[in-house]
């Protein structure tokens, strides 16, 4: 039996834990789907062999989701950030989550089909709130505030001035 992680990030689905989690394994780079577990009985989000647990890995990361029921939801207090090294790599995850049924937000934000909030940030932008030079942060920050999807080249060119 492989170790327990000290720490597990735990997501609440209504029933659906285990679509989230293959999507998470298709959709990046070392993620995948580690157990399912199934409900030993009845209890208030199901029935005895329903899917109770799923353990998987989302790009590193140990997590858990759990089908708890309807009764709480994914909210932008919680989101994962994955760093982007170019925009093909940005417009990949982008268009995996929103076109698999999310929808998308401001400032490289967007949600999954689950209401899991995700931020598609390009390590160009990171790198420009950065900066050294307040005028550059301020320029890459005015040009994000204006895009959805995040555009590698508008920041690039707002770094430069």
């Amino acid at each position: 039996m492989a170790p327990q992680p000290k720490n597990t990030i735990c997501l609440w689905y209504d029933g659906d834990a285990e679509e989230a989690a293959r999507f998470y394994a298709e959709t990046f780079p070392d993620s995948k789907v580690t157990a399912v577990h199934r409900a030993p009985s009845d209890n208030p989000s199901g029935k005895q062999g329903d899917v109770l647990t799923v353990e998987f890995i989302v790009l590193g990361i140990p997590c858990i989701g759990l089908n708890g029921g309807p009764m709480f939801k994914h909210s932008e207090a919680f989101s994962f950030q994955v760093a982007t090294d170019s925009q093909e790599e940005t417009d990949r995850y982008w268009n995996a989550i929103v076109g698999g049924g999310g929808e998308e937000s401001q400032c490289g934000w967007c949600k999954d089909k689950w209401g899991l909030s995700w931020q598609i940030t390009p390590l160009v932008l990171t790198g420009a709130f950065t900066s050294s030079d307040p005028a550059v942060a301020k320029r890459a920050f005015d040009a994000m505030m204006t895009m959805k999807k995040i555009d590698v080249a508008a920041i690039e060119k707002a770094v430069r001035g």
